[in-house]
């Protein structure tokens, strides 16, 4: 990623800001080739994360090597990403990947590592790129704004007010004044299943003022709402078309009200393939995860609900929940994706498909500006040929849809590396589901350093207090109590962010 703060002309200085401390290390070209931002992200008693954004202003480089040295002896690095990181005593390493290590002049990127300390935690001092020295001397001076260092006590400041209205610009995505922003929140589940299940709209669940606090007691600014397509349009279900339209519409505008960005995701939808796996979901009817949302129906979803909440830009559309058509053709990716995109016939499926490229056509078709989200292959785990099968958008208002959880075959920082780093430096990057197969908090806890640090957007399966047996459940109850491990892990993580705080 870009570094995206400017580096200081001369000298160089710590600034504490809350629990965030930031060195800029300043450089000149022809004395040391680079510059250097190091950035403590979070901190907490015994442990942080880190962002190093680094300047080439020497010669194009192939290949870099950072090097520094930890001031105190406690400090460590834990885990790192974007780069592969050694330590030896005080010393710490980090050399380039092959995606990333390309650096010409003036050019920049970011790396990032999860660390441990033990008695302070003060910035290096000095730093190099390729055995050259790129910093001036630090100074800390006293901070003017301090906060307790426990993530679980510590909550960056609400500006109060609706939820922002959102566009992309470039790799980000940015509020209608242009500041960067991120979705940071949770998952809502129910809007696809209970109409379908005799369960009601929301399966019981509170859609009031006091459940929207309760979500901003762990500063959730952004709830991703699954939705069933024959409910929404009156095929099926109970409660179904106005009265199922009205409900979204309902808790949809609480919830901008109340400062919460919403992404409103088409989750089950018709369509039969009976000679899937077992596992695989057969019926013909909207009662479960189908590999691709329908031509039947799919358009007809997509232009009501723009048309419901067309010039409403605090609302994202995310056109189809966990993409895999590659099923029907035995996991052949590229028929997998050139299905994804252009829908119609594809191979193995026997119903008509709506692409996600029709499914843009008819959001558009409404004159809505809404951004869309689209997602990519494997249950949107595999995003690699994303930007070659990227649908054609009028208004270039698309960001990448990608769910990572601890079973999905890209579960490791050295895939996300490799496969995500280099799109979200293209395009904005949403986590719109993420999660682990038990309810601790060890896989989430390094997706969301490592997240965090390429500025990525990530929202958590679920808010539902179904009970933690298996894991992916946050809360214990509509008040917020969080389930130990997950839901404490989460909340603490949420509480150090803020969504116009981006690397």
């Amino acid at each position: 990623m870009k570094h995206r703060h400017a580096l200081l002309a001369a000298g160089a200085a710590v600034v504490l800001t809350g629990s965030i401390a930031t060195a800029t290390l300043p450089a000149s070209a022809a004395a040391t080739g680079c510059g250097v931002s190091y950035t403590v992200q979070s901190q907490w008693p015994g442990g942080f994360t880190a962002n190093v954004a680094i300047t080439n202003l020497g010669a194009a480089l192939s290949g870099w090597t950072v090097t520094f040295a930890f001031p105190n002896a406690g400090q460590q690095v834990s885990q790192g990403w974007s780069a592969t990181w050694t330590q030896s005593g005080a010393s710490v390493s980090a050399a380039s990947l092959s995606w990333n290590g390309s650096l010409g002049t003036g050019a920049s990127t970011a790396i990032g590592f999860a660390g441990a300390w033990t008695g302070a935690n003060p910035v290096p001092a000095s730093f190099a790129l390729n055995g050259t020295t790129c910093t001036g001397s630090v100074t800390t001076p006293t901070p003017t704004n301090t906060v307790s260092p426990t993530p679980s006590t510590s909550t960056p400041p609400d500006p109060g007010g609706p939820a922002p209205r959102l566009r992309v610009s470039g790799n980000k995505i940015v509020t209608a004044d242009g500041k960067p922003y991120r979705l940071l929140g949770v998952d809502r589940s129910s809007g696809e299943y209970a109409c379908v299940q005799g369960k009601g709209q929301w399966d019981g669940g509170p859609v009031d003022q006091a459940s929207v606090d309760a979500m901003k007691t762990w500063n959730i600014h952004a709830v991703r709402l699954p939705l069933n397509e024959e409910c929404w349009l009156g095929l099926s279900g109970s409660p179904n078309g106005a009265t199922y339209q009205q409900g979204v519409k309902s808790y949809v505008n609480l919830l901008v009200a109340n400062g919460i960005n919403v992404i409103l995701d088409l989750h089950w939808t018709t369509g039969a393939y009976s000679n899937g796996p077992d596992w695989h979901c057969k019926e013909a009817t909207a009662t479960c995860q189908k590999p691709m949302p329908d031509a039947a129906y799919a358009p007809q979803f997509w232009t009501g609900v723009a048309n419901a909440f067309k010039g409403n830009d605090a609302v994202v559309f995310d056109l189809f929940n966990e993409p895999y058509p590659e099923i029907g053709s035995d996991w052949n990716k590229t028929l997998g994706w050139q299905c994804l995109r252009d829908g119609g016939t594809c191979a193995g499926l026997p119903y008509q498909v709506a692409g996600m490229q029709d499914l843009v056509d008819a959001v558009r078709a409404t004159g809505a500006t809404n951004l869309i989200m689209v997602g990519g292959l494997e249950w949107a785990n595999d995003m690699r040929e994303w930007l070659a099968y990227k649908p054609v958008d009028p208004l270039n208002n698309i960001a990448a849809s990608w769910h990572a959880y601890s079973f999905n075959a890209c579960a490791t920082a050295s895939c996300w590396d490799t496969q995500i780093a280099p799109l979200a430096q293209q395009v904005p990057v949403v986590l719109g589901e993420f999660g682990q197969d038990n309810c601790g908090y060890d896989y989430m806890d390094t997706l969301m350093r490592w997240a965090t640090a390429h500025g990525l957007s990530h929202l958590a399966w679920t808010w539902n207090p179904w009970g933690c047996s298996t894991g992916a459940v946050l809360i214990k109850d509509w008040n917020g109590t969080p389930e130990p491990g997950v839901g404490e892990g989460y909340r603490a993580h949420l509480r150090t962010q803020s969504p116009y705080a981006t690397p």
